[in-house]
Parts: structure tokens; C-alpha cells; sequence
């Protein structure tokens, strides 16, 4: 008994070793300040010396490796608390400003929402506006996955409806430097700040739909009013917050998904955690498993009916996409 206890100790240690040991190396390739050659050198080193430490578990020597190796560990968990989201950047002009709100009485006020006229996936016009909402005439929620990685993984957005016809949608996104990009690996390791923005829909969900080649769907969601308030007040919440302390992306607990998550739980709703927060490409079926779609049509059926693409390029990016691409998409009973 006593064997088999201590072959499960060396076991765990040999895992927690070589978990941090790779943690490390990728924290210290993407974020040391140094030459390229210099940080593949380091990385490289604590990989060897991960190593070491597990062959020195199974030695006389395992107490002396393990004071080091804690020791190491410290050091670079020291460094690593260091690395703090940065306020300015040269911002890619999608994500140069971030929306900020404030609520008197039903009217809601946004500054910096965004209306970029998109002519391709890569030209554009700028444009940033101050907007005014009646919370009073909020109708519907509706999200919208758009699959960029195949059926696993999908951005999400919410938009919200008003009774004059317009929306607004939120966007969850990287604050991506001028030149840089979005890597999933890179972003678990603090290489770029997250961005909540608010947008015309013919701009965050126009330009993957008609320009990147993305495959978009719409799901209405089946809730009340006074829901759909309170979660749109969480994301000027968040928004306010984010404006006054930038907060880093991160690939697995901070993003599209996870983002909107916590504002949900923020405002009280009973939603339990779930594999498909992570693979979030299956959204659909976990929203339809907690009775948020109109269960009247089965989820490949509103999977169908939502595919937004082929309507989306017909109507264009102009007054009329919205209302397009909501045609022949089944509206719940509460909106």
C-alpha cells in the first residue's frame, strides 16, 4: 500500500513538473523581453531543466531538485505578476477606442461606437459615433456565432433590438497592435488586452459575413425584456470598466465567450458551466438544452434557417442588412 501511495506522489510531482516546466517555456518565449535567439535559448533551458528535475524525483536527490525547481518557479511567477496590461498602444484602428455608456433614467448614452464602412476584409472608412438608446423600447436579444476555425470554434456577438428597428451589437475582441494578429496559443500568455465594442451591425457582423469569408448564423433568443436590459447594462458596466482598467485577453478564460458568461452570472442568471463555454462553436445546442430557443424547430433546423451569409451578400452593408438577414429566421414567443 505503502508503494503504491508513494508511486502516485511521484506521479502527481512528475506531472505538476512537467506542466509548469512547458508552461514556462511558452511564457518565457512570448513575453521576455529579449532577441529572438536569446529567448529560444532560455526556453529551451527550462524545458532541460523540467527534465532534470524529473529524472531527479526518482533519485536519492529529489528534495534538493525540488527546492530549486520551487525556487525557479518563484522567480518566474514573480516576473510574470509584473507583466501588466498596457493603457496605450499603437491600436489597430478597429479596436483604437473603446466604448464607454452612461444610463439616465431609460436613456442610455454610448461615446466611441463604432460604424466602419467596410469595402473589404481590409479596406475601410472610419467612423466613431456618440449614440442614444431608449432602454424602455429594448424587444429582442439575438446572438450570433461567426465560424472562423472550423465547427469547434466561432465568435460570439450579441445585438440588441429596439422597437424603432435599430441594433446595437456588442463584440467581444483581441486589442490587436498595428500589425499584429490573434493567436490562440500566444494570447494564453498576456500578449494582447481585450476590447468590448459596441457597433452598427453591418460593421462587427457585416465584415465576416460579407468580406472574411466567415460562416455567420443568427439564433434569436427567447427572454424578456427586463433580462435583455439587464444585460445590456452589465456590458456597459464591463465596458466602463475596461475603458478605466484595460484587462488582458486570454484564450481560454477571458474571451468572446467566457467575457458575456460572467456578465450573465453578473445579472443573476442560473447558468451552469459547460464544456461548450470553451469549444463554443456548439453554443446552439447548449442554449437550446437551457430553453433559450424557440424549441418549436429542432437545433439543426434554426442552425439552417440562421445561416445569415448567402442573404447578407445579396442585401450589401447598408440600411437594409439587418432586416435581410433576419428574414425566414423563426422569432421566438417573447419577442
Amino acid at each position: 500500500m505503502l508503494r503504491f501511495l508513494r508511486g502516485m506522489v511521484l506521479g502527481v510531482l512528475v506531472v505538476l513538473i512537467a506542466c509548469f516546466s512547458v508552461w514556462s517555456a511558452l511564457a518565457l518565449w512570448y513575453r521576455l523581453p529579449a532577441p529572438e535567439l536569446l529567448r529560444v535559448g532560455i526556453a529551451v533551458l527550462a524545458i532541460l531543466i523540467g527534465l532534470g528535475v524529473i529524472l531527479a524525483v526518482f533519485s536519492r536527490k529529489r528534495i534538493y531538485a525540488l527546492a530549486i525547481f520551487a525556487a525557479l518557479m518563484a522567480v518566474i511567477g514573480v516576473w510574470w505578476s509584473t507583466i501588466i496590461p498596457s493603457e496605450n498602444g499603437n491600436w489597430s484602428p478597429e479596436v483604437a477606442r473603446q466604448v464607454t455608456g452612461e444610463i439616465e433614467d431609460d436613456i442610455l448614452t454610448l461615446t466611441d461606437v463604432r460604424e466602419f464602412q467596410w469595402h473589404s476584409k481590409t479596406n475601410y472608412t472610419v467612423g466613431w459615433d456618440t449614440r442614444q438608446y431608449d432602454l424602455s423600447t429594448l424587444k429582442s436579444l439575438d446572438m450570433f456565432l461567426s465560424y472562423w476555425a472550423g465547427p469547434e470554434m466561432a465568435h460570439l456577438i450579441f445585438s440588441f433590438g429596439f422597437e424603432d428597428g435599430r441594433y446595437l451589437a456588442w463584440s467581444v475582441e483581441v486589442r490587436r497592435q498595428v500589425g499584429g494578429g490573434f493567436s490562440p496559443v500566444a494570447d494564453l500568455f498576456k500578449s494582447n488586452t481585450l476590447s468590448i465594442i459596441a457597433s452598427e451591425e453591418t460593421d462587427v457582423i457585416g465584415v465576416r459575413s460579407n468580406f472574411r469569408g466567415e460562416n455567420v448564423f443568427i439564433f434569436r433568443l427567447d427572454t424578456d425584456a427586463k433580462s435583455i436590459r439587464k444585460l445590456l447594462v452589465e456590458y456597459v458596466v464591463d465596458a466602463n470598466e475596461l475603458a478605466k482598467q484595460p484587462e488582458f485577453f486570454n484564450s481560454l478564460t477571458t474571451n468572446c465567450t467566457t467575457t458575456v458568461y460572467r456578465m450573465m452570472i453578473a445579472v443573476g442568471a442560473t447558468t451552469p458551466l459547460n464544456w461548450r463555454l470553451v469549444l463554443n462553436g456548439y453554443l446552439p445546442q447548449y442554449a437550446y438544452q437551457q430553453g433559450v430557443l424557440d424549441n418549436n424547430y429542432s437545433v439543426d433546423e434554426l442552425r439552417s434557417l440562421g445561416q445569415i451569409d448567402a442573404r447578407a451578400k445579396i442585401a450589401g452593408l447598408n440600411g437594409q442588412y439587418s432586416a435581410a438577414i433576419r428574414v425566414g429566421v423563426p422569432v421566438p414567443p417573447h419577442q
